[in-house]
């Protein structure tokens, strides 16, 4: 059905509240319609999205066997209240458990909600509960768990608790091993994990505030990571990190959360991300691309000492949607996808592809500082003439030149959604469908070639207020 595309902008302009979604630009993009790696406009050019709507459509727009999946529920039981079971919820449920006891040898339960920062809310209180009533949560600097008023204590940016004062959980940030930009001034080839070490340290005594050795007790209940760092810019760490992490938790009986949000379900190569490092988490929570971006829902896993019933019972956390017939349906249907695809193959040649292609462009483009990837989890960091410097002005220029769909390639018109990230927002964090083919990629490099070609200068059109 046709539509006025300025009315509808003015309307959005007047009656939609700007707190609950992001405007990078003056006026925001309207998109009409998807289809695998595009998402099309109102004239019906193609914009390849290396986003996908952050990671949460990990298998293509329009994937027809979820949809299906989907369409059956709506025609057999779309709605149930969680005081009642149905068969999806408790296949989904198992499924996840036998997977993650497959992984890394640990019996668990996994309980509902509704998206991810509802999913981190409910951790917290199964972390308060197994402490004790501990308030205090460890978290990396650049982690993002969330907006919901927990889960934004422990993300380390202060401008989502700016206005909104603090409530019960507090997180204290911990450096994260970002090699590129290592806050401790050393080279990866030699360091030896001084950042490790550096945390290690904050236990040798009382007076560096976490230890109390005479109880042997720690102050903080858990330590929430990601095991890749998604907003924070796709910052991949060193090997062997986690595991000298894993260790002094363990010796200080602080639980090891995992926020598996963004890079759970095939994003790396793995069901979960943390697979690659070794450890075995206490706590994983996911959601996003559980159910492609076609209904809301996420969870957590726990340890089966976390969560039992006899000691987290009925009612500790509820949501009225939590574990609903349409989003668990597909998210069954996703599990079972996953287990007759070898996607821990195709993502990690897809993603050697896609970053070997990264690295010819750095080659030809000093404003590539640093690439990286694991499987499909992909970073390009956007610097100054001296490779280092963030350059967050140019990556907003890349962002707006990809998004005005006049980028050429093979004589076709397209555009480019690109996502951007890091510290100081100069990474394009790159998380394409997982099932983008070879042919894709090729015009991904393409078209990344373009916009990093045409925005040698110029300046950015100022953002709206």
């Amino acid at each position: 059905m046709p539509y006025d595309e300025q009315a509808l902008l003015r309307d959005e302009a007047r009656y939609c509240s700007y707190g609950d979604t992001v405007h990078y630009l003056e006026p925001p993009k309207v998109f009409t319609r998807c289809r695998g790696s595009f998402l099309y406009n109102a004239e019906d050019i193609p914009f390849l999205d290396l986003q996908m709507w952050y990671s949460a459509v990990n298998f293509g727009y329009g994937e027809e066997r979820l949809n299906r999946a989907l369409k059956r529920q709506i025609d057999t039981l779309p709605q149930l209240a969680s005081q009642y079971l149905h068969r999806e919820k408790v296949e989904l449920a198992a499924m996840l458990c036998r997977a993650v006891q497959r992984s890394f040898g640990v019996e668990g339960r996994v309980h509902f909600n509704v998206g991810g920062s509802q999913a981190v809310e409910d951790s917290l209180k199964l972390v308060r509960n197994a402490s004790e009533g501990k308030s205090l949560m460890l978290a990396f600097e650049g982690g993002y768990h969330g907006r919901t008023l927990g889960a934004s204590a422990i993300t380390s940016s202060y401008r989502y608790r700016r206005r909104y004062g603090h409530f019960g959980d507090r997180g204290m940030f911990i450096p994260f091993p970002y090699c590129f930009r290592c806050p401790y001034g050393k080279k990866r080839d030699d360091c030896d994990l001084f950042c490790a070490r550096c945390f290690d340290r904050l236990f040798e005594t009382e007076y560096y505030g976490l230890w109390d050795p005479k109880a042997q007790e720690a102050e903080f209940a858990a330590f929430y990571v990601e095991c890749i760092q998604g907003t924070g810019g796709y910052v991949i760490p060193p090997p062997g990190y986690y595991k000298r992490l894993k260790r002094v938790l363990d010796e200080h009986k602080i639980l090891l959360a995992d926020d598996e949000i963004q890079m759970g379900f095939f994003r790396t190569g793995k069901l979960f991300g943390m697979e690659h490092f070794g450890v075995a988490p206490d706590i994983i929570i996911f959601g996003k691309a559980m159910t492609n971006g076609l209904n809301p829902l996420a969870g957590m896993w726990a340890r089966e000492e976390l969560i039992a019933p006899e000691v987290f019972p009925c009612g500790s956390t509820h949501s009225t949607f939590s574990g609903n017939p349409l989003g668990t349906a597909v998210a069954l249907e996703t599990m079972r996808m996953l287990a007759e695809t070898d996607y821990e193959t195709q993502v990690a040649e897809l993603g050697a592809y896609f970053l070997e292609g990264l690295r010819e462009l750095q080659t030809r483009h000093p404003a590539v500082g640093d690439v990286d990837g694991l499987g499909l989890a992909l970073r390009m960091e956007i610097c100054a003439a001296d490779g280092f410097t963030p350059d967050k002005a140019r990556l907003d220029r890349m962002v707006e030149e990809g998004l005005k769909g006049d980028l050429e390639a093979d004589g076709r018109r397209y555009g480019l959604v690109l996502d951007v990230g890091g510290y100081y927002k100069n990474v394009v964090t790159l998380a394409p469908s997982l099932h983008i083919t070879r042919p894709e990629i090729d015009l991904a490099l393409r078209l990344l070639d373009e916009v990093l070609r045409r925005t040698d200068g110029g300046k950015r059109t100022a953002p709206r207020p």
